[in-house]
């Protein structure tokens, strides 16, 4: 206890510092909401990277890995493809320089002002400000689990006091606190998951023999898992079997291709003033993204051996069935207390740098495109930054809801869930909006339109995971899906996301052009 209470002191005083220097630089609207496009390089790739990387990762998806084995490894490989290289690429820099062009503070404003709609800030506002909380809720679950088995305290408290912490520096600073607190962040969580990967294979005996003994370890697998598909920890599964289907298109192309439209990690490339500062930001992030996910997903793999040279079970077993608690269970029983402490302090880091970015996200979605471009028609207003704040609170009270709601071992299935609904119902008029000058206002609207609702409607009534929970299935038809295999595990954003596409593309050649001055201003940078 006194470990703890020493390194989270010493955190938050540090925490403190920079949210009011964040808080003394701030002087304008675009300070608050863009740190005033000046950010610099390294700063940007470790706030990007840990904005994307979380606890959701570390957790969540560690304990996935545990379960699935070496499968999720794609998950990390895309997260650098994609996540990375792709989106700063091909999205990164039209994005900056069309932000610009275009006078956008957020990413719902950067989508209104290229399709000259109110409608579609508006719109795109309303997703984040109602659904990122589902996101912000799995991160903050993830860091409470922990807390849970270290202190072995109630769930609830844990949830409701790091929640308190969050808010109290999130509100003030703006994004230059939020990034000068997510680069000190983002350098202790490489550090703790370096030490973490490297001990870890330490204790099974190197990576080579890890590896091998884990491809042994088949028959600790729980017998449903083998009977839909899983063939070990080193291998894929399946092919065409259920855990083939749930694991590619939940857990790996969910996540991998819906990160392109996550509204609070786009909207950091508009913080950029030039474009060689985001290209000097791609490797600092590709290494941030492998030094994280990578680490987590690996050593979440082989706790399995360690848990079995152990107790004799899986990880899966050792924590009743519940994935979240697989990595905290044993960080605690392996490791000594004082790292224990600086590992909490890791997951307060990593969980703190995700949600106040996306509180962040969420206020500004509030106040510059529902209250200003929504509700008052274009209006600007002076107290901006005053809205904002009052939709981080909101935002804040909804992730406490929902994170007292939700069911167990639903920390990576939730970040699925968003990160899947915002490449389905972004993505296409991101991309076109970026490269087609030929683009319609009536193709955005009606994309956006037919990805968020064919999303839900697959997610309510065809797939299985969601659906059975949900149960509005069962009320209405009496069953708990409406297709059978393989549909009923193919992820909502592989159907959702073509359909929207080509919805984009069908309507923009039989609509009206967006007005040519707005082209011409958008792409003058270009």
């Amino acid at each position: 206890m006194l470990y703890l209470i020493t390194f989270i002191l010493i955190y938050l005083a540090i925490i403190i510092y920079l949210s009011y220097l964040g808080f003394r630089k701030t002087v304008s609207v675009s300070d608050y909401l863009l740190a005033g496009r000046q950010v610099h390089p390294v700063i940007m790739s470790l706030s990007y990277g840990s904005t994307y990387i979380s606890t959701s990762a570390i957790i969540g998806f560690g304990g996935i890995s545990a379960l699935y084995g070496f499968t999720m490894s794609w998950l990390a490989f895309l997260n650098i493809f994609i996540g990375v290289w792709l989106a700063f690429v091909l999205f990164g820099k039209r994005t900056r320089k069309m932000g610009k062009a275009l006078d956008a503070h957020t990413f719902p404003e950067l989508l209104g002002r290229r399709y000259n709609s109110r409608f579609i800030q508006g719109f795109s506002g309303f997703v984040i400000l109602f659904f990122m909380p589902i996101y912000t809720s799995a991160i903050l679950i993830g860091i409470s689990r922990f807390i849970e088995v270290y202190l072995n305290i109630p769930f609830t408290t844990a949830l409701l006091v790091f929640l308190l912490i969050n808010a109290c520096y999130v509100i003030w600073g703006g994004l230059k606190g939020v990034l000068y607190t997510s680069v000190f962040q983002g350098t202790i969580m490489i550090v703790v998951m370096v030490i973490v990967g490297i001990t870890t294979y330490i204790s099974a005996g190197g990576m080579i023999n890890a590896h091998r003994e884990l491809a042994s370890l088949t028959h600790i697998i729980p017998k449903e898992f083998i009977f839909n598909g899983h063939r070990g920890f080193v291998s894929f599964p399946e092919f065409g079997s259920p855990v083939w289907w749930s694991v590619l298109t939940t857990f790996i192309l969910g996540v991998g291709i819906g990160v392109l439209g996550q509204p609070q990690l786009n909207v950091r490339f508009m913080t950029l003033k030039s474009d060689r500062e985001l290209n000097r930001s791609i490797p600092f992030t590709a290494m941030y993204i492998l030094f994280t996910t990578g680490i987590a997903f690996a050593v979440g793999v082989t706790t399995n051996l360690i848990f079995y040279k152990d107790l004799g079970l899986s990880s899966i077993e050792v924590v009743g069935g519940n994935v979240d608690k697989i990595i905290p269970l044993y960080i605690d029983r392996f490791y000594p207390q004082w790292f224990v402490a600086i590992f909490l302090v890791s997951l307060m880091a990593a969980a703190m740098s995700a949600n106040s970015a996306q509180f962040h996200a969420l206020g500004a979605s509030l106040s510059r495109d529902i209250f200003e471009q929504a509700i008052l028609k274009g209006k600007s207003v002076a107290e901006t930054t005053i809205v904002t704040r009052i939709g981080i609170v909101f935002s804040i009270f909804a992730t406490l809801i929902l994170g007292l709601l939700m069911p167990e071992g639903t920390v990576a299935k939730a970040t699925a869930f968003f990160f899947g609904l915002c490449g389905s119902t972004f993505v296409p008029s991101y991309f076109f909006g970026l490269y087609w000058k030929k683009a319609t206002k009536a193709a955005a609207k009606t994309s956006l339109l037919t990805g968020f609702f064919s999303f839900l409607l697959w997610t309510v009534f065809f797939h299985e995971s969601e659906a059975k929970m949900l149960g509005i299935c069962r009320f209405i038809f009496g069953i708990d899906t409406l297709v059978g295999h393989p549909f009923h595990v193919i992820d909502p954003q592989i159907i959702a996301l073509p359909l929207s596409s080509i919805v984009f593309v069908i309507v923009s050649f039989f609509t009206r052009p967006v007005d040519e001055d707005v082209i011409r201003k958008a792409f003058r940078h270009i």
